[in-house]
């Protein structure tokens, strides 16, 4: 087969944060498969036939991109943040792995972008700076059961925990129940950071306690990220709170202290 398959990541939203191998993917492509606000983010060119989809379609729109590249077609799926953090690069792969058995003669490659939890850190410092896990709070493709039981074990475990689609206008009540959770199993004072279109200009970027966090402070631009037991504030003088969590744990004092 002459055709590929490229899936990359798009960052968090400003065009400064594409990489420059997924801007080159992108100028080669004759072909552009993804999300239809996705889509609109890459500039329309001649050659560039672009086919934007609703939500939650997923797995059709990765057999349209791989039925493109099997034709010959340079084809580029396109992801927000990176394609392989709750997005296309697994639908693509699961589609080869159920799909046509010439699928997995195609040329295939997948291109990290920067994800969302890691631009909400930078922003405020380093609250990954040890051991932490991301969590997808929508029930679209699995049990809320699930969701639950995986909030409750990394909150057991204390890892910094990076919740991704913390709500939408389908699922408005996830993120209220995924804080009364965390609020058993977590100390009041525990940092939360809201982080909102990361890098455009519509950024809005709040730290708070975990006993102030409320769910109507997220949209769907959201990413939610929980400290843990060791997550520090560092207070600045006439701007926000630096916020980090120590490499080692057992030298760090407890969540929400100041230097």
């Amino acid at each position: 087969m002459t055709g590929s398959l490229i899936i990359v990541g798009l960052g968090p939203g400003a065009a400064r944060l594409v990489t420059p191998e997924v801007s080159e993917a992108l100028g080669a492509a004759t072909d552009l498969v993804g999300y239809g606000p996705y889509v609109a983010r890459v500039p329309e060119r001649p050659g560039l036939a672009r086919h934007g989809s609703d939500n939650r379609e997923e797995l059709d729109r990765s057999r349209l991109a791989l039925t493109l590249a099997a034709e010959g077609r340079r084809v580029v799926v396109v992801s927000s943040g990176d394609p392989g953090v709750f997005a296309m690069a697994a639908a693509v792969l699961e589609a080869i792995d159920a799909g046509d058995p010439a699928w997995r003669a195609l040329d295939v490659k997948v291109l990290p972008g920067i994800s969302a939890m890691m631009a909400a850190a930078a922003r405020v410092g380093a609250p990954l700076g040890h051991d932490f896990c991301a969590i997808n709070l929508s029930d679209n493709l699995k049990p809320w059961e699930l969701v639950e039981k995986r909030l409750r074990l990394a909150a057991e475990a204390d890892f910094v925990t990076a919740l991704y689609n913390p709500v939408s206008k389908a699922r408005p009540w996830q993120l209220g129940r995924a804080l009364e959770l965390l609020r058993t199993l977590r100390a009041p004072d525990t940092p939360v950071i809201f982080a909102t279109a990361v890098s455009e200009a519509s950024e809005r970027v709040d730290t708070v306690m975990l006993r102030d966090a409320v769910a109507e402070r997220a949209d769907m631009r959201t990413l939610v990220i929980v400290g843990s037991s060791q997550t520090r504030l560092i207070a600045r003088p006439g701007g926000a709170p630096f916020v980090y969590t120590p490499r080692s744990a057992s030298a760090a004092p407890a969540a929400g202290a100041s230097s």
